[in-house]
């Protein structure tokens, strides 16, 4: 990959947009490209972090393993995003594994170089000090939905959150392509196949979606936005909790 398309894609990244041309290239000569195959990982939580990553192009998923062996998705990164930037800033180990989530591809800046743009660029830093504030934010929000959330409301807002990619708003009879597996769906949720299979399954008899395919049609959109919003787990989907 020439500098340029680096360069490109770099400045699609948080904390090194309104750089530049001459800036952008002198740091995408710094950086190394990787290829991905789908379900490779890039690196591991507890791993010594020895940089900063940006999706070139994509998918790639930060996610946590508990000792069940049960995954949840932190976040997702497609182009332009960025991973392991945590570990960067505060010189610890990476604190999740990163895995694509198709095949991907991805560049490599060493922690050195990070740092010292960040010296050079202290507008940079403000940049990456809100990104961080907004990472915070999701996880503190994730750590909520899964406290106060069954799985069948973590699925509601799960769904809607996808519909609201191209429906701004949602309105009955709205359909939408939702382009994941049961069980990539389990782990953005914190669950397993077998529990999401059965959340979906009650959605559709309880007449609030209809699937075919990858395709999802919302017949009842106050109903999952019911759902989605409850703030405590509600008693008749306490046979999906978990």
């Amino acid at each position: 990959m020439k500098s340029e398309e680096k360069a490109e894609i770099l400045s699609h990244a948080a904390i090194f947009r309104g750089l530049e041309s001459v800036e952008l290239l002198q740091l995408a000569s710094r950086a190394h490209e990787r290829s991905l195959a789908t379900g490779e990982i890039l690196f591991a939580a507890g791993e010594a972090a020895e940089g900063l990553f940006v999706v070139a192009r994509g998918a790639v998923r930060a996610a946590r393993v508990n000792l069940e062996g049960r995954e949840q998705t932190i976040h997702v990164e497609t182009a332009g995003g960025m991973l392991a930037e945590v570990a960067v800033f505060d010189g610890g180990v990476y604190p999740s594994t990163a895995i694509a989530e198709t095949d991907a591809q991805v560049l490599f800046l060493a922690r050195i170089e990070v740092m010292e743009f960040l010296l050079r660029h202290p507008e940079a830093a403000l940049l990456a000090l809100r990104m961080m504030a907004t990472r915070l934010r999701q996880v503190s929000g994730l750590a909520e939905r899964l406290a106060l959330h069954d799985v069948g409301q973590r699925l509601a807002a799960l769904l809607l959150e996808t519909a609201s990619k191209s429906r701004p708003a949602l309105r009955s009879g709205d359909s939408f392509s939702l382009p994941l597996s049961h069980s990539q769906i389990a782990s953005r949720l914190g669950s397993v196949r077998e529990v999401v299979t059965r959340a979906l399954q009650r959605l559709m008899q309880q007449g609030v979606i209809a699937i075919h395919g990858h395709r999802v049609t919302v017949l009842d959109a106050d109903r999952l936005l019911e759902l989605a919003a409850s703030p405590k787990p509600l008693r008749a989907e306490a046979g999906i909790r978990t």
